[in-house]
């Protein structure tokens, strides 16, 4: 090396440095003046990778097919004479339970590949583009939408198969469908948050189960309230599982909207209020 080159080298590595830090200013600029609409495309453009990645492992679908149809029989003819009397008294209670359930286990999967993916590096990638924060999060979740509906149909159709009639109607099914699937939408989101958060895919999978599991089954999704000890029935009123439930019952057996209802969408408004904030942080660390 010349001398006129060793004494150029601490600029050159400075001008260097300066370039470096003037891209990731550019991208972190590109990245602050993401449009609403171009926010919307690019959580569009997630999904659709999402979605393909479901086609090409059709293993996803397992709980969300397999699932429904086995606990609404199995529950049905196990506890149905026992709880109600015969099977058919027992649908009107249980179909509606086994929905709530059904929605709120499969968004448990959102978290789990989530850090999977950040586990094998695929969102290093999403760091060098630029693209809103909560475009990779919010695709996925999009695409889950999916999951969530074929849940819910398989729920209602075995429910007819063996014998539920809803007093609701075609109306009152798809607002509780509706109003299920938007419930484990805004669930999904604390799943997102944990899974941001979270050292291992396993751990996300164990601390989803220990929230969501006693949530669901201390609930009045399969038996009433009033068999249950006092104690433990001021906690299953109190349990946001339960208005759910109560909820897509007024819908499915009644076509009413009661205010389990408006108190379940709020819930999910406020889940979601905190929780997408909470996820869009704890993936901007690890960028």
């Amino acid at each position: 090396m010349t001398a006129s080159a060793r004494e150029n080298a601490p600029e050159n590595a400075r001008e260097s440095t300066r370039e470096t830090v003037r891209a990731a200013e550019r991208v972190a600029n590109a990245r602050r003046h993401v449009s609403v609409g171009e926010t919307v495309g690019q959580t569009m453009a997630m999904a659709w990778r999402a979605v393909k990645k479901m086609r090409r492992q059709p293993e996803q679908f397992f709980d969300v097919t397999f699932q429904p149809i086995l606990f609404t029989a199995m529950f049905a003819f196990i506890f149905g004479g026992a709880i109600a009397g015969d099977v058919q008294s027992y649908l009107p209670q249980m179909i509606p339970g086994i929905l709530a359930q059904t929605v709120l286990t499969t968004c448990m999967a959102t978290g789990t590949q989530l850090r999977e993916d950040m586990e094998k590096g695929v969102f290093d990638r999403f760091k060098s583009l630029p693209i809103a924060r909560i475009a990779p999060l919010a695709g996925p979740m999009v695409a889950d939408l999916l999951r969530y509906s074929i849940a819910a149909v398989l729920t209602f159709g075995m429910g007819l198969l063996i014998g539920y009639r809803p007093g609701g109607g075609a109306g009152g099914v798809l607002a509780a469908i509706l109003l299920a699937v938007f419930t484990g939408w805004s669930l999904a989101w604390a799943f997102t948050w944990i899974g941001t958060i979270a050292r291992s895919a396993q751990a996300v999978m164990g601390m989803s189960m220990l929230i969501l599991f006693p949530l669901t089954f201390l609930s009045n999704a399969f038996v009433p309230v009033t068999t249950l000890p006092d104690p433990l029935a001021a906690f299953v009123r109190i349990n946001p599982v339960s208005h759910l439930v109560t909820a897509t019952r007024d819908l499915a057996n009644h076509a009413v909207v009661s205010t389990e209802v408006a108190w379940t969408v709020l819930a999910c408004l406020v889940v979601i209020a905190i929780f997408a904030p909470l996820s869009v942080r704890g993936y901007k660390r690890h960028m």
